[in-house]
């Protein structure tokens, strides 16, 4: 016998390693069946579950649980990203606190420390998405360091080089003087800062007593300085275009260009130009020729070196002394000092409070400085292409459609994509550097070896490049080198390309389109033929999680609280393509309510001798109530099915919700317990059979999102053998014999029976009482229904009897609905004061009322729309919608009561 509660602890553990034994989640590539495959997003491995995998892990695994059990072969590949810049950083801060520094112990000592970390730590993710019931194929688990995907990696950096497409050139990049490397945009995080804007008085040349001013929010950065920028419409400053200013404090000369990057509007108008340390600035320096010296280095400070020889002492502009004397400190440092002596040469206009937004490294923490560095690049432009077609031409498609403009607004303006990292771990470039500074890219150190003699005619000392890739690089390679790429593998052979690959937009440019790239050029494939785009997950508001707001919700806290099933199907009825979903810890404890509603319904069944029926054929059924419930159970899955071919998990989770919760459990277990009650006979034993056999479809509909539940009470009513359900066939089409004149009958009834309890709910009539129904204007038909259902009307809506009544007849004092053809009266004059009742309900109205006049009013003000956040905005219009629905239910209730 189930258990009074519901205890989702006591089962999931031991199904999931019961699944996971009997191979249950298995791939195999001998099969004749058609395959399906997902490459998970591969987490990195100094993760933990966070809200954001629940979201994209549960839509996967409903996914891939449903193709399994539509009998497909079925490939969910596990694995784990090595996360460059965050294992080291997890590294390196263990090591601090056992005293130990990276450099001091040389690269590889440190290499070896990860490794073992790795080892005792790195499983930590995969054990949690266990725990979350994700039904990946455990065995083919990859790590984007494994040898076999190293060598792809490998492959790829050569084959790309002997194409002419991987090169070294020297460009700005992002970079965190923290862990001194180039990181991606994805690494840096935009932050607000309370900070100064510097209005700066650039002498002009020749024209002494003139200044051309510019503002800056880093003066810092004028020592490396090589130009100041106009617009070339600007009258203000025309006739200084092609003249020169000197810089403060270097005395160095510098022109004045016309370019449109500079905004009139903005600031002084002029802008000055630092190539070397701004992405706008080295355009501008590019398009007008100037140099582009570095004046800080690795680790933020100030660096002289490639200015030092045209440092001028200029009176009351500029000393070599304090220019000097500025070498070595601190970028933060340094500006303080810069704008004390700007003061005192009176070089220094005013000074503006500003607050701007500033790059931050997301794990550093420290502001982003662009620096102008010797870096491996990847002609990203070329191998865009392709993948730019295959969605230009559907063979690859995004769902939600729009999101395929995000991607051609990144693809068709992208630029060089710089692939080395200034790093310890990770995959150390393949290339080597003679001391000449030739240098040999090859797969292998021997091979590299073999080059140089050739190129020598004699053997030269090589040193590998110090430079690991960009963790993207090789997870760009995951869809193949994840088969055994490069070798031909019957795993390669058959599960690429992959049918669907489920990730946030916000990592479109940094991983989808690198991995069409990279499968287009070495598979001649998209790795995929949709992308599938979800949402990110905020609170309950709309607002962001974030440790500084409180908000965060830990889904394994969750999964303890109310089981992984509440959690999974919380966030698949929230689901909605390419929306952000918002999420809190009420939702979760609602929808477990949903689990509870199934576990009563199968306690129920039990404790009525219900179970599986393999003699039970449902095209045999006569009576009308078993004639509905499979009808309607075989529109839910058809509902299910199509809204899971549409990647409509929210949709799948919705069709599945209404006909468990209302359907099977509210009336057809309702209906049926007059006949489960009685005596043995066809109809009891009919409506037994469409019991059972509804309940199991329902544990196969249902599986996918929830496993746990479904598969515990799928053996312990023993549909099948423990741990099968996995394996089971998703419901197909029955054929029910008058199953139109059923639904229209059972539709009826669900109908009066909602209408009648609706109108006691708003009259406010006590559940104690009954009172009669009368039927006015009733067709014979109606009339006949009423017979047939006469016991259960009179039980589900507390009725004391039922007539019908003829033309005049109706009392006063009467509450009325429509039902088909004929009203309904429910005589309330003697149950409640029919005018007390309706002075409340128009009190209640006119709050609403109230209400949605305000917040219409709010939504009218076009200023509150463009600058309210735009979930305060959403949240005003659902209050609305709210509202104006209250408005129209206490409107009709007015009307029933004829007030």
């Amino acid at each position: 016998m189930l258990d009074k509660t519901l205890t989702p602890a006591s089962f999931e553990q031991r199904l999931y390693e019961g699944w996971e034994a009997s191979g249950g989640f298995s791939a195999d590539p001998a099969s004749q069946a058609h395959p399906f495959t997902i490459m998970i997003p591969p987490p990195n491995v100094t993760g933990s579950l966070h809200i954001g995998h629940a979201l994209t892990f549960t839509i996967q695994d409903t996914l891939i649980r449903w193709r399994r059990m539509q009998g497909r072969d079925a490939l969910w590949q596990p694995g784990t990203d090595h996360a460059g810049i965050a294992t080291q950083m997890v590294v390196e801060r263990l090591l601090g606190t056992q005293g130990v520094e990276r450099r001091a112990i040389g690269r590889e000592a440190f290499l070896q420390h990860v490794w073992e970390w790795k080892a005792q730590s790195g499983g930590n993710i995969t054990r949690q998405l266990r725990r979350l019931g994700a039904s990946l194929d455990w065995p083919r688990e990859r790590f984007t360091m494994d040898e076999g995907l190293s060598r792809a990696v490998r492959e790829v950096f050569v084959t790309l080089y002997e194409q002419g497409l991987i090169y070294r050139d020297k460009r700005l990049v992002n970079w965190d003087p923290k862990f001194q490397t180039a990181i991606s945009d994805l690494e840096v995080e935009s932050r607000d800062v309370k900070g100064s804007l510097w209005h700066l008085r650039y002498p002009v040349a020749g024209q002494e007593g003139r200044f051309l001013v510019v503002a800056t929010t880093r003066p810092e950065t004028m020592l490396g300085d090589t130009a100041v920028a106009v617009h070339p419409e600007d009258d203000r400053f025309r006739d200084l275009v092609g003249q020169f200013v000197i810089v403060p404090l270097t005395g160095r000369r510098i022109p004045v260009v016309a370019d449109e990057y500079s905004d009139p509007a903005k600031g002084s108008g002029a802008v000055k130009i630092t190539p070397a340390h701004d992405f706008n600035d080295f355009a501008v320096g590019q398009r007008h020729g100037t140099a582009m010296p570095s004046i800080l280095d690795a680790t933020g400070a100030i660096c002289l070196d490639e200015i030092a020889t045209e440092l001028r002492d200029v009176p009351g502009i500029s000393d070599q002394a304090f220019t000097r004397a500025l070498d070595g400190q601190d970028r933060f440092a340094a500006r303080k000092a810069i704008v004390q002596e700007l003061e005192r040469l009176d070089l220094l206009e005013k000074t503006e409070v500003h607050n701007h937004a500033v790059p931050h490294g997301d794990r550093s923490g420290v502001p982003i400085e662009p620096r102008l560095t010797l870096q491996w690049y990847c002609d990203a432009a070329t191998l865009a292409k392709p993948a730019i077609e295959a969605v230009e031409t559907g063979k690859t498609r995004f769902v939600p459609r729009h999101f395929e403009n995000v991607f051609f607004s990144w693809m068709r303006d992208i630029q060089p994509w710089c692939i080395s990292r200034q790093l310890w771990w990770g995959h150390q470039i393949p290339a080597w550097h003679s001391p000449d500074g030739k240098i040999f890219v090859a797969r292998s150190e021997e091979e590299a070896v073999s080059q140089a003699r050739a190129h020598f005619g004699q053997d030269v000392e090589l040193t590998r490049d110090e430079d690991v890739l960009d963790t993207w690089f090789s997870s760009a390679l995951w869809p193949f080198s994840t088969l055994g790429w490069p070798d031909k593998t019957p795993e390669l052979k058959r599960y690429y390309p992959g049918d669907v690959l489920v990730t946030g937009w916000d990592i479109i440019f940094f991983w989808v389109a690198r991995m069409m790239m990279m499968g287009h050029h070495f598979m001649g494939d998209a790795p995929f033929h949709t992308v599938y785009i979800h949402g990110l997950v905020r609170d309950e508001k709309g607002q962001k999680m974030s440790k500084s707001k409180g908000n965060v919700i830990d889904p394994l806290e969750l999964v303890d609280s109310y089981g992984a099933d509440a959690l999974r199907f919380t966030i698949a009825s929230l689901a909605t393509p390419g929306r952000d979903v918002k999420l809190g810890r009420k939702r979760v404890e609602d929808h477990r309510s949903f689990g509870t509603k199934l576990w009563n319904a199968a306690r129920f069944c039990e404790m009525n001798g219900i179970g599986p029926d393999t003699t039970f054929v449902p095209g045999s059924v006569t009576t009308p109530l078993a004639r509905w419930i499979l009808d309607t159970a075989d529109k839910a899955v058809a509902e299910a099915t199509a809204a899971l071919e549409a990647y409509r998990i929210d949709e799948y989770a919705a069709a599945c919700y209404r006909f468990v919760w209302n359907s099977f459990c509210d009336w057809f277990l309702e209906f049926a317990k007059p006949a489960l009650s009685g005596p043995e006979g066809p109809e009891k034993a009919e409506v037994k059979g469409a019991a059972q056999h509804v309940l199991g479809t329902i544990l196969r509909m249902l599986h996918p999102v929830m496993p746990y539940l479904t598969e515990e009470l799928w053996d312990r009513f023993g549909y099948g053998q423990d741990f099968s359900l996995i394996q089971a066939s998703w419901p197909v089409r029955v054929v029910v014999p008058g199953a139109e004149e059923a639904r229209s009958e059972l539709e009826w009834l669900i109908s009066l029976i909602s209408s009648v309890r609706t109108v006691r709910s708003e009259m406010n009539v006590p559940p104690s009482i009954t009172v009669p129904l009368l039927f006015q204007g009733a067709s014979a038909e109606s009339l006949a229904r009423t017979d047939r259902w006469r016991s259960t009307i009179q039980r589900m809506a507390r009725a004391t009897e039922i007539r019908g009544l003829g033309a005049g007849e109706a009392p006063a004092g009467v509450a009325q609905l429509v039902q088909g053809e004929a009203t309904v009266l429910l005589p309330l004059a003697d149950v409640i004061d029919l005018a007390v009742e309706g002075e409340r309900l128009r009190k209640e109205h006119g709050k609403a009322q109230a209400d949605a006049a305000k917040v219409e009013a709010k939504l009218a003000n076009a200023d509150f729309v463009a600058r309210a956040k735009p979930e305060v905005v959403e949240e005003n219009r659902e209050r609305l919608a709210a509202a104006q629905a209250e408005m129209s239910r206490l409107e009709a209730a007015l009307n029933r009561i004829g007030q």
